[in-house]
């Protein structure tokens, strides 16, 4: 017989995983160089969480980068749904992006081939949040 073994998910609460976006970020803000390609490419993306529930909408129709956290009206480009912990360990290098994009796991509305300018957004935020998730505990 096979025993289920039940994870805790990393974050808390949706403030917890707020929080430690927000440091994602403000750090990202940091590096226009490096997002220089999602600030000038006119895309709206909304990013919808589970485990905790949290929305993350990231506006870069002109610089510098502006991201809203919370429930936002208003439609976006691109709309990407997972589960936070999903996020957590991409970012970690623990999991395939293009993995969990083919397997399923990243629900994707919106026209996936205007994505490429957030691909250099994905691979700032990749290169911080190792740092970001060990100073909030998570690594």
């Amino acid at each position: 017989m096979r025993e289920t073994v039940y994870r805790m998910p990393t974050f808390v609460s949706a403030d917890h995983f707020y929080a430690v976006m927000q440091a994602v970020f403000a750090r990202l803000t940091e590096m226009p160089a490096q997002i220089d390609s999602f600030t000038t490419s006119n895309l709206v993306i909304r990013l919808t969480f589970t485990d905790p529930d949290a929305e993350v909408l990231v506006d870069g129709r002109q610089p510098p980068l502006e991201v809203f956290f919370g429930p936002r009206p208003g439609k976006a480009n691109l709309e990407f749904a997972m589960p936070a912990d999903l996020l957590h360990r991409l970012w970690l290098g623990k999991e395939s992006t293009s993995a969990a994009v083919f397997g399923g796991k990243i629900g994707i509305t919106g026209n996936i081939m205007k994505a490429v300018p957030l691909l250099d957004l994905f691979r700032a935020a990749e290169a911080v949040y190792p740092d970001i998730a060990a100073q909030h505990d998570l690594a």
